[in-house]
């Protein structure tokens, strides 16, 4: 059986910054209440001309290139989002054709702010049983578009940005080596989107009453979380055979510093085995773990041979955590610059829309 190693990650982040002290001019906060409560300074917010799929591509040409994979190379594409580009078709398929992965499989998963665990899972699962050798995990989230900025509780806590993982099958041991999946549906209620999808289809009183606005319990997930980061984390490393003083680093998902505050403190580790960013980002969903994980590398507190963790937690509810062994790139051979297939997307698009009217006028198939 082969193991699944990530090989290959990347990030994507806009450019516009919206501090503490931007919002205290639009809400009644301050820079010094933010960061007692949630640790967070700034956050990014997509520009009118970015989406969730646009970062996710942007991420994953980055994370093709440190894999030293063309798109074409690409058998699966998984794209865990909160705020995809459509009900349908899954943004896992705009990024798909955006990048020329023209032989890849594409879909979504849903699962909140622990999707990106999940989805390298199911990645990992997939290369594991044979069914693909090269497979892309995108989180990407523009989230801001969903934020009431009248809601002080809420509009201090979210960011935009994407990240992405390559996962490559290889004979060599290591890379993604146990998982946890867990989810509690009876807190739906706690973190969601009310309305939008077909129980609260858009209407005049959805939108007047603020239904397609994130609404969150605050104290009850927060009660939530600090439970479930450190069981998870011992678990998922109970699986892969490891005690956590083993683990070289935690990469938590970036909501709230106090929250990965309190799963140190219950995993009795020092600070300095987990990455933290949530300072610059703010809480970003599903990109939030794979952001971390390419900062850490870029840091150097990531290395090849180090045992990591990625623990993570969501609306559902929802949480998980990933037991991974680091590897790095498995090929040496530069392949075609992923840019160059990004360049090129927009004129095969329209080839392949155009293919399609011709045949549809010809041969009377519909466009």
């Amino acid at each position: 059986m082969p193991y699944a190693h990530i090989t290959g990650w990347g990030m994507s982040i806009p450019q516009k910054i919206l501090t503490n002290d931007d919002l205290a001019k639009m809400v009644d906060t301050n820079d010094a209440w933010i960061q007692e409560r949630t640790g967070i300074r700034e956050r990014h917010i997509a520009a009118e001309n970015q989406s969730t799929a646009s970062l996710g591509a942007e991420a994953a040409l980055h994370a093709l290139r440190v894999a030293n994979l063309a798109p074409t190379e690409i058998d699966l594409i998984i794209c865990s989002t909160s705020s995809p580009e459509h009900t349908f078709p899954a943004t896992a398929c705009l990024i798909q054709d955006a990048i020329g992965a023209t032989r890849a499989g594409a879909f979504d998963l849903s699962a909140a702010c622990s999707g990106f665990i999940f989805a390298v899972n199911m990645g990992a699962q997939t290369i594991k049983t044979g069914s693909a050798k090269n497979v892309l995990v995108i989180g990407a989230e523009t989230l801001s578009r969903f934020v009431d900025w009248n809601d002080r509780n809420i509009c201090i806590l979210f960011g935009d940005g994407a990240g992405a993982f390559v996962l490559q099958a290889s004979d060599r041991p290591g890379g993604v080596i146990s998982s946890v999946m867990r989810s509690d549906g009876s807190g739906s209620d706690l973190l969601s989107l009310p309305a939008g999808g077909s129980k609260h289809p858009a209407s005049e009183i959805t939108v007047h009453t603020g239904m397609h606005f994130i609404h969150m319990d605050g104290k009850e997930v927060f009660r939530f979380a600090t439970r479930v980061m450190a069981q998870a984390t011992i678990e998922v490393a109970e699986k892969a055979g490891w005690k956590t003083a083993d683990l070289a680093l935690i990469i938590p998902h970036q909501a709230n510093r106090r929250i990965i505050d309190a799963a140190a403190r219950g995993l009795k580790l020092p600070m300095e085995k987990f990455m933290v960013n949530v300072e610059r980002y703010g809480n970003t969903s599903t990109a939030s773990i794979p952001i971390a994980t390419v900062e850490a590398v870029q840091q150097g507190r990531l290395k090849p041979g180090d045992k990591v963790v990625m623990v993570g937690f969501g609306a559902g509810l929802t949480w998980g955590a990933l037991a991974a062994e680091w590897s790095g790139p498995i090929s040496t051979e530069r392949k075609l610059a992923p840019e160059w297939y990004a360049w090129f997307a927009p004129a095969r698009s329209l080839v392949r829309r155009a293919i399609r009217l011709l045949e549809g006028l010809f041969f009377g198939r519909k466009s």
